[in-house]
């Protein structure tokens, strides 16, 4: 494993073939990763830590027919799911297909903000997938180079480089693509799952005030 790191962290090293292959798949591979990390913090934290509290207090003010005070409540959260079931207790009084548009048109804004960018990280995980393949056939050139233009005194050290770039790059490109492709599986899980809570949560609230 020591070699393995070793030999990978030298493929950085200008001097070395193939090293801008290395580069872009490590810039988009971190790329990847900063679009990641801000959905975790939207999707796992922005849209979910309290949801369970506050669905039951906001439920408590609408047993309670405290319209007012629950459209008051729900401004006081971040929460997606707060500010649907708020336009919908805030048209309470308007019938029902101003509730149920009302509902639509903040469902159609908030829902949207839980799963965008989801896209973006499988497509950067191609990507770096992609990457990670050219730099292999970029690598399997020079090989091929060497047997067939190199003096036989070189040719072992010029076929080692040609398929340590093909490694380096490939191994790189997987280390990249990977994770985040694992990541961008849970978030498009959790997501839905939000969303359809926004969906079940929406139709009830609307059902209990037509």
């Amino acid at each position: 494993m020591d070699v393995v790191i070793k030999n990978t962290l030298a493929s950085f090293d200008p001097a070395q073939a193939g090293w801008q292959f290395m580069w872009i798949i490590l810039f988009v591979g971190l790329a990847g990763l900063g679009v990641a990390a801000e959905r975790i913090i939207y999707i796992y934290f922005r849209s979910s830590k309290g949801r369970d509290k506050f669905l039951l207090d906001f439920g408590k003010l609408l047993a309670e027919k405290k319209y007012e005070e629950a459209v008051a409540f729900t401004k006081t959260s971040k929460l997606p799911i707060a500010t649907v079931l708020g336009a919908i207790v805030g048209s309470h009084d308007k019938g029902k297909e101003a509730i149920v548009a009302a509902s639509d048109a903040v469902f159609l804004t908030e829902a949207p903000r839980v799963n965008r960018y989801l896209s973006i990280i499988g497509l950067i995980a191609s990507v770096a997938t992609l990457l990670g393949l050219a730099g292999t056939i970029f690598g399997l050139i020079i090989t091929f180079d060497a047997i067939a233009n190199k003096p036989a005194a070189e040719r072992p050290t010029a076929l080692a480089n040609g398929i340590s770039v093909a490694m380096g790059t490939t191994l790189l490109g997987l280390a990249a693509a990977i994770p985040l492709l694992v990541i961008n599986g849970f978030l498009s899980m959790f997501s839905e799952r939000v969303i359809q809570e926004m969906e079940e949560k929406s139709l009830k609230v609307i059902n209990s005030l037509a």
